[in-house]
């Protein structure tokens, strides 16, 4: 497809964290015609006044409309990014693609292939349950066929990009037992969102590092989905998550015992095979510790590996940006596979 050929694209959510990646990665994408952001709290201002940053931008002197799905439609939008909390996207998803408009969700509404998994880890049933076959799980490394035909896309949350992609080569294979994986991952402050909340106020996080969210994170079960679907059985794993004092970034670290008979190369092998091709997973190698420092503001994935042959275990480290690998970039990488663009378009910053 041409770049002259621009996507009108709307972005529904556009004030919060995740929204604002959206948005600096829209205005300079040479595919993208901007053409509504939303947000009720914000309804009514110039998108430069909320956000100075990008005043003169492309689109800049856009206002910020309610997130009515006939006002979206009007404008032309061909295109939705969703960047709203779970159980509120899927209302309006339905309402958008009912309007012949294709969406790119990044809340956890459509990630989950069972209803009921979404209610025991969400709490609530799922608003739009008959949705659910017909999404596309947004991982492009592993689904970027799907995601080129699909209508909606559920992008994935930043901890599981983080833990899913070192680990699927390896279950595909069957290099490593399953039952013995352990994820360790830290983040940044951002991953909670833009809102008032006392645990992630500044006095709060700052020089100090805790776990959250255990035993059982929500982002476990699209986890375990797509672990168990990558080892075809049943996978369930330990998974502590841990809030650090930077603004955003995420490192992890997973091991699991290499099954009996596996050379530790097969690791990188595997590896290798799986994303030698692909654009933004960077392969850093046996022994390699990922940073986030040099992955901040992009949209790779560092991923280094090692074995510890005292305990027999396999330790996988990777590092990504939350809000960008892990949330608005990898979603402006599937709009890419669906428009039909280069995969890299818009997000070849380093």
């Amino acid at each position: 497809m041409c770049l002259m050929n621009r996507i009108k694209t709307a972005i529904v959510g556009a004030s919060g964290y995740s929204g604002m990646e959206l948005l600096r990665l829209l205005l300079g994408h040479p595919g993208v015609d901007l053409v509504a952001v939303t947000s009720r709290q914000e309804a009514g201002k110039a998108l430069a006044a909320v956000f100075p940053r990008f005043g003169k931008a492309p689109s800049s002197d856009l206002t910020f409309m309610d997130p009515d799905p006939d006002g979206i439609a009007a404008t032309g939008a061909k295109l939705v990014f969703l960047a709203l909390p779970h159980g509120v996207a899927a209302e309006i998803a339905r309402a958008l693609l009912d309007r012949g408009l294709r969406v790119i969700d990044l809340s956890a509404d459509f990630r989950l292939n069972d209803a009921a998994v979404y209610q025991e880890f969400y709490g609530q049933a799922h608003p739009a349950a008959d949705l659910l076959d017909h999404a596309v799980y947004g991982l492009p490394e592993i689904r970027a066929a799907e995601i080129r035909e699909a209508r909606l896309v559920a992008a994935p949350g930043c901890y599981p990009t983080s833990i899913l992609l070192p680990l699927l080569p390896l279950l595909r294979e069957r290099l490593i037992d399953p039952a013995t994986i352990v994820a360790n991952s830290m983040s940044g402050v951002s991953g909670a969102g833009r809102k008032a909340d006392l645990p992630s106020m500044f006095c709060e996080c700052h020089d100090s590092v805790r776990a959250y969210g255990v035993p059982k994170h929500r982002h476990l079960s699209e986890i375990e989905q797509e672990l168990s679907i990558a080892a075809a059985e049943k996978v369930v794993i330990s998974f502590i998550p841990h809030l650090v004092p930077v603004h955003s970034g995420i490192a992890t670290t997973t091991t699991a015992m290499l099954r009996h008979g596996v050379a530790p190369e097969a690791i990188g092998i595997a590896l290798e095979n799986a994303y030698q091709s692909m654009p933004f997973v960077r392969l850093l190698g046996r022994g390699a510790c990922a940073d986030t420092k040099h992955v901040t503001r992009t949209n790779f994935i560092d991923i280094g590996w090692q074995y510890d042959p005292r305990t027999g275990r396999v330790l996988l480290m990777s590092a990504e940006d939350n809000l960008g690998k892990g949330a608005g970039g990898q979603a402006l990488q599937c709009f890419n596979l669906m428009c039909g663009f280069s995969e890299t378009d818009g997000l070849q910053n380093f």
